[in-house]
């Protein structure tokens, strides 16, 4: 049980849980997590959706959700948030704040509840998966179902 899993309990919200084997390429190294979790699970990319952390100009942390196949624009996740700008934020400082591990980082049952921006894309499926907490953990859930519990703002910030 991770906390992305117990908050959703808590909430009373609907989901479906997805694990799959973790692969790592020939070389060794860990791959694309997302398109890994899509391939897994024989989903699209467009509805298995990454969770990046970002930060703005006054080192106030936000999380975004986007679809696996799309590029963060670092222009609209900042006019979403009502920020002068943003960028990525270290893997570190992300890891830190979330509790969780890079390629496992949820946007539910963070340490700190951040200010979330859901890509708009979301609302074209009644189902789409994010990191349950951990490599290899997916959790399906609605996008407003998401959202409502994040109190996450939905807009368009990909590229």
């Amino acid at each position: 049980m991770t906390p992305a899993l117990t908050m959703l309990e808590a909430a009373r919200i609907p989901f479906s849980v997805s694990e799959y084997d973790r692969h790592m390429s020939g070389d060794g190294d860990l791959r694309d997590f997302g398109r890994e979790a899509a391939e897994a699970l024989g989903l699209s990319a467009d509805e298995v959706f990454k969770t990046l952390v970002v930060v703005s100009e006054s080192d106030e942390l936000i999380v975004a959700v986007l679809p696996v196949s799309c590029q963060l624009s670092m222009k609209l996740v900042a006019a979403a948030a009502n920020v002068k700008k943003v960028s990525m934020c270290d893997p570190s400082v992300a890891e830190r704040s979330s509790g969780y591990v890079v390629g496992g980082i949820s946007p539910l049952g963070q340490r700190r509840q951040l200010r979330t921006v859901i890509d708009e894309s979301a609302d074209l499926f009644d189902t789409i998966y994010v990191s349950g907490g951990r490599r290899g953990l997916d959790i399906g859930l609605a996008p407003a179902d998401l959202a409502r519990v994040l109190g996450a703002t939905i807009a368009p910030i990909t590229a």
